[in-house]
This record gives C-alpha cells, sequence and structure tokens, in this order.
C-alpha cells in the first residue's frame, strides 16, 4: 500500500510531456467552470509595473530558464520534487485544488540552486547557480525597498517587522524572510482555447515580483471579468500578496490572477517574499487602524506558518476564515 501511495504522489507531482503530445489531452482540457467557480466575491486591485535597470541579468534569466526547460524530459525528472518538499521540478503547487492538469511545468528554488543543477549539468552548473543566486539577490533588495515605503503609507514602524534587510543565504529559518524563485514554462500549446496555464490564485506573500516577455498573465476584477496584462520589456510586475493584504487590513488587495497559454511557449520568473514562519501577520500593527474609516481589524492575527497550512487546506478560501 505505501508503494502504491508513493507511486500515485509521485505521478501527481511529473508534469506531461508536452512535446509528446499533438492534442490537449483530456485531462488538460479545461471549462470554464473549471476555473471560474473559485472566483471570490470582494475587491480587486491592479498589479503595477516597475522598470528596473538591468536587461542583462533579466536577458540572463530567461536564457537560463529556456535552457533549463529545453532539457529532455528523463533529465528534468532527476531533479523532480519529492512529495510534500518546496523545491524542485514539477506540477504548480495548486494542482490538487483544480480538476483537471494545467499546461504548465516549474522548478523552483529556495536559496542556492546548486544541489539541483548539479544533477541537470554535472560539468556545467555553476553559471546557473551564479546567475538565480545575482537575480534572487537583486530582487530581494528590490522587495524590502518596496515594502519600507508600503509600512511608512500604512504607519507601522519598520522596528515591528525587524527581519527586514536580514542576511538570508537560502537556509531560512522561523526568524528571517521566507523567499523563493520559481520559474516556469508553458509550453506551445495545440489548442490554447481548452488547455490552462496556472489557474487563478492569490500569491502567498506578502510581494511578488514577475519577469515575463510573453503575454499570457490576466487578472480578475469584479465589474470586468479578466483582464490581460501585456508585458513591457524591461519592466518587473508586483503583485500584492495575501500577507501584505493582511497586514494592510484590505488597503492593499491581493491579486487574483491565472495565466493562459498561447501557441508559443512563454516562460517567466517570480519571487515570493514572505514574512518568517513565526512573524505574527496583524493589521493591528498599523498605528492608524484606531482611525474612523479603519477602527476595526478585519483580520485576525496569525502567524505565516499558520497561514501557510490554512492555505494549503483551503486556496483562496483562506481570507474568508480569517475575517472578523
Amino acid at each position: 500500500m505505501g508503494a502504491l501511495t508513493a507511486d500515485f504522489s509521485r505521478n501527481h507531482i511529473v508534469p506531461l510531456d508536452f512535446a509528446s503530445v499533438q492534442t490537449v489531452p483530456e485531462s488538460h482540457v479545461w471549462s470554464e467552470s473549471d476555473d471560474e467557480y473559485r472566483c471570490p466575491s470582494g475587491s480587486t486591485a491592479d498589479p503595477f509595473d516597475g522598470s528596473w535597470h538591468s536587461d542583462k541579468l533579466m536577458e540572463e534569466v530567461e536564457d537560463k530558464t529556456q535552457r533549463l526547460f529545453s532539457l529532455p524530459v528523463d533529465q528534468k525528472l532527476k531533479v523532480l520534487r519529492s512529495p510534500g518538499a518546496g523545491t524542485g521540478y514539477g506540477r504548480a503547487m495548486i494542482s490538487p485544488f483544480f480538476p483537471k492538469h494545467m499546461w504548465h511545468e516549474g522548478f523552483t528554488i529556495m536559496g542556492s540552486a546548486a544541489d539541483h543543477a548539479k544533477h541537470l549539468w554535472p560539468h556545467d552548473y555553476e553559471e546557473f547557480c551564479v546567475t538565480m543566486d545575482e537575480y534572487q539577490k537583486q530582487m530581494k533588495a528590490i522587495i524590502e525597498q518596496l515594502i519600507h515605503i508600503i509600512l511608512k503609507s500604512l504607519n507601522i514602524s519598520s522596528q515591528k517587522l525587524s527581519w527586514l534587510k536580514s542576511r538570508c543565504s537560502g537556509h531560512c529559518t522561523s526568524t528571517t524572510p521566507g523567499t523563493a524563485l520559481q520559474l516556469n514554462s508553458y509550453p506551445p500549446c495545440p489548442n490554447p482555447n481548452r488547455a490552462m496555464g496556472l489557474a487563478q490564485h492569490t500569491d502567498t506573500s506578502l510581494v511578488t515580483i514577475l519577469q515575463a516577455q510573453t503575454s499570457g498573465l490576466q487578472l480578475f476584477r469584479d465589474d470586468v471579468g479578466w483582464i490581460s496584462v501585456q508585458p513591457v520589456r524591461g519592466a518587473l510586475t508586483v503583485n500584492i500578496g495575501d500577507f501584505l493584504h493582511i497586514l494592510s487590513n484590505g488597503r492593499f488587495v491581493n491579486i487574483l490572477h491565472r495565466v493562459v497559454v498561447n501557441s508559443i511557449q512563454r516562460f517567466s520568473a517570480a519571487y515570493f517574499y514572505g514574512p518568517p514562519s513565526d512573524f505574527l501577520v496583524s493589521p493591528l500593527l498599523s498605528e492608524t487602524l484606531g482611525d474612523s474609516e479603519e477602527a476595526v481589524a478585519r483580520y485576525r492575527s496569525v502567524t505565516a506558518k499558520e497561514f501557510i497550512g490554512m492555505k494549503a487546506k483551503h486556496l483562496d478560501r483562506t481570507l474568508s476564515l480569517l475575517k472578523t
């Protein structure tokens, strides 16, 4: 029985061999109800784009991501994500919440990618690691500058978030920020209207920075539905995550988004930045909560670890469970 369970768990993680299919298999055919039925009611907000003067590093990340996903399937499976693990190659983490599979393959890095990269390129892995290390360093610096600006607007003292700018080398602890770099590939799809790249979700982060040069990202707005976000060359897209939504008492709204597929391949890199696992995320950290417009905390306080555990069970319904 244990072997059968292990095989099932492994098969639930292994992406489709997209190059081997000429049509979209039934397991990957999506109807509107497969995605739309999970749309929650409530406010939505737009992500925003910001220019970043490091086009060379962005191009290197794009090139390394393409190199990774161009490897033969057997090679990529050498770094398959283990059931319950957070790093490695595999399907999207949110896959179990949806009835159909997604037209997507991903590779998750937390800290150094060396252990996995050595299996992919035994004699030529250093360049990949150097690029990803530098990219994570740059993204972390950008996000922490942005968070300081946001904290000021919320009248939250940075001293209450003493873990900001901590030197986390990838071996993060309960007192250091939780970070991850997610590399994504959305292979060319023979019938894009029948498939879904990445189903709708919000990010379990304070802030997420996304890099992509090909269209596919969509966000949901109550008044109009799904809106496509057109990529801007040399710009990064910033998404507000669940933790900032709670921390700001809903002033900064988490972004419900998804990815649709095209007839051409799409690559992206998403850097997630969250609080330490033992940090108590609370609207009460703001000194202005007593103002007339925000007299009551809309969400109860919750540690980052507890929230992550809740979201692993409830996905995008988690926030509603925290409402006061």
